[in-house]
């Protein structure tokens, strides 16, 4: 697997070399494709799709990025050709905030979001003035709210839907305090709260806790949040995208891998392909 390249890095490599990361590797070739991932379920089905594909004749690179930001200023700039690792709502608001010109190729991995506590064995017990883990950025932020009212801790204001944030909080009989975190980081930060959101697949990469130990799930109602092969959008029918979409879905490799990144649970995620 390649080594996680920071945002930092990346970033630097742009500015020294703006046609193109030339540090990385020479222009692509006809018939290869660099598609960013974050680590964990994302960046471990698709080296397995990169592996399958190679065999086809496809040249497949995959790129490990530490954070949520550079994958799509990378794509946007040309860099990379795929990125794999935000759901459609995610998207919409990168596009929105920065101006991309970015859009799905095709739909992958739905993970189911959790709540998560070592402290409690119930949300029920979840105490006056306890301590919530939620992502910091406007989307996940908002999913994250609307299982924690979903589970009665807490009331939003109507209409807000996945949009939701803190400030839409309209009922909080427990008196609650929020920590915001980027999403990839609130494992990190589960010991130290009373219940905190989760991605399943974060929580098996740092095999720090039992991820079927969840309180709560979401679930397929969650079909918007499944994981996208965005490109650029002059890119959406390229063949050579296309043909990699196609490997992934239909890689029995794949959704094995999947099903063990997944901790073998069948509560924590979905191929959300199937489902359409």
């Amino acid at each position: 697997m390649t080594a996680p390249v920071s945002r930092r890095r990346l970033l630097a490599a742009a500015a020294a070399a703006p046609l193109g990361l030339s540090t990385l590797s020479p222009a692509f070739a006809a018939d290869r494709l660099r598609i960013g991932v974050v680590p964990g379920a994302y960046a471990d089905s698709a080296n397995v799709a990169a592996r399958e594909a190679r065999t086809q004749g496809l040249q497949v690179e995959v790129i490990e990025f530490t954070d949520w930001t550079t994958p799509n200023v990378a794509l946007n700039a040309g860099d990379i050709d795929i990125n794999y690792f935000q759901h459609q709502p995610f998207l919409a608001n990168a596009i929105k905030k920065q101006g991309f010109q970015l859009a799905s190729a095709g739909t992958g991995i739905l993970a189911n979001v959790g709540l998560y506590s070592l402290k409690h064995k119930k949300v029920q017990d979840v105490p006056a003035g306890g301590k919530v883990g939620i992502a910091n950025d406007p989307v996940n932020q908002g999913r994250g709210l609307l299982l924690l009212q979903k589970v009665g801790l807490i009331r939003l204001r109507p209409g807000v839907g996945y949009l939701g944030t803190l400030d839409d909080i309209v009922d909080n009989p427990k008196k609650l305090r929020f920590v915001e975190v980027e999403g990839p980081q609130l494992v990190r930060i589960t010991p130290d709260v009373d219940i905190a959101q989760g991605y399943p697949h974060f929580i098996v990469a740092a095999k720090a806790f039992d991820p079927s130990s969840g309180l709560a799930y979401s679930g397929i109602e969650d079909a918007q949040f499944a994981i996208q092969f965005v490109v650029r959008q002059d890119r959406v029918n390229d063949p050579l995208v296309q043909r990699f979409v196609r490997i992934y879905q239909n890689s029995q490799a794949v959704r094995a891998e999947t099903h063990r990144a997944f901790a073998n649970d069948d509560r924590l995620y979905t191929l959300a392909w199937t489902r359409t």
